[in-house]
């Protein structure tokens, strides 16, 4: 490809992030630029579309960091069930519709979910269940939603769940670091240390930061709250993310942070996955335990369907592929968000 002077196209390279590009200067005219050089271990989809329920994929088109909509997973095409799910557990979700279906082979390939921060689901919910991801808009119903317990019990009391909400299993949270953990990190008080640079999921529509708020005062009081998300997010220590379980990993990853706190589960399987990621655990007293839940949509296309995915998660089933990443079950009657 020949380069003809384009003074736009270093800033270009450079919001791609490509580490690997040519020096474009002024005397680069008709020289070679060099593509960028991606490790598509480190951007999602990191299943490399194994986590697509659907039979029939056509032409596969994915190309890392440029063409890729990794939580938006099946066909759109006459799904029989729609699951609307927050994207903690992202990863448990292909196993879990592989179990499901082996359970209900009328629904093979029919099963269509939703994996985005639980309130940016409701948001959807409220715009029509209507979903725009680059040039692509497209509506899927939701026969089921399924966030934290509080969440859940939210909705229903607004009128667009049915209840009862059916809890089924519990995760607490970690402190996510790179491989090595450069930064030294032992426990939530490193988090507040001047120059600690971290990567954090933003209150304003991630349901997580709420329970980490509630440690970060657990461990260092008001303070270390105001400091993680106050001080140092005005000061650019903190990165907010817009979706932590795909950002947080990924950017730690990147160098551009040392630390960021996440739900377990999300820190056991980067590692199971190989990738350059590992945790701190958090102490017991000051650590935030989250309960999910799940519960039909008011008006949901897919009624029975729904209902036997509520039955098949708190089912025995359901309960060891959660316990693969940390997860523990739920107790029939917990009433914590």
């Amino acid at each position: 490809m020949s380069l003809h002077r384009k003074p736009w196209l270093a800033a270009v390279l450079c919001v791609l992030g490509a580490a690997s590009f040519g020096v474009v200067q002024a005397n680069d005219t008709g020289k070679p630029v060099t593509a960028p050089k991606y490790n598509e271990t480190l951007y999602p989809p990191w299943s490399h579309g194994e986590n697509d329920p659907a039979l029939h994929k056509g032409l596969e088109f994915t190309i890392p960091e440029v063409d890729s909509m990794p939580d938006f997973h099946g066909s759109v095409n006459d799904p029989r069930l729609v699951i609307y799910v927050g994207g903690n557990y992202y990863f448990a979700m292909a196993p879990l519709v592989k179990a499901f279906e082996a359970e209900h082979p009328e629904l093979r390939g029919k099963i269509f979910y939703v994996t985005i921060p639980p309130g940016l689901l409701i948001k959807a919910m409220d715009d029509g269940n209507t979903f725009t991801s680059g040039n692509m808009t497209f509506t899927a119903a939701p026969d089921v939603y399924a966030a934290g317990l509080k969440k859940v019990k939210e909705q229903i009391a607004a009128g667009k769940l049915v209840a009862p909400a059916v809890p089924y299993a519990t995760n607490d949270l970690t402190i996510m670091v790179p491989k090595g953990n450069p930064g030294h990190i032992t426990g939530l008080a490193d988090l507040g240390k001047p120059g600690v640079r971290l990567v954090m999921p933003n209150p304003a529509w991630e349901g997580v930061a709420r329970q980490i708020e509630a440690s970060l005062r657990k461990a260092g009081g008001a303070a270390l709250e105001e400091t993680v998300y106050g001080t140092k997010v005005r000061n650019g220590q903190t990165l907010l993310t817009h979706i932590h379980h795909r950002q947080t990993p990924l950017f730690l990853m990147q160098g551009l942070g040392v630390a960021g706190i996440t739900w377990k589960s999300e820190a056991i399987f980067q590692e199971q996955a190989g990738h350059p990621i590992s945790h701190v655990d958090i102490p017991a007293q000051f650590n935030t335990t989250a309960v999910y839940g799940a519960a039909l949509v008011k008006d949901a296309p897919h009624p029975e369907a729904g209902k036997l995915w509520l039955q098949f998660l708190r089912s025995p089933t359901a309960l060891r592929i959660f316990e693969r990443y940390g997860f523990k079950a739920a107790p029939a009657n917990a009433t914590k968000e």
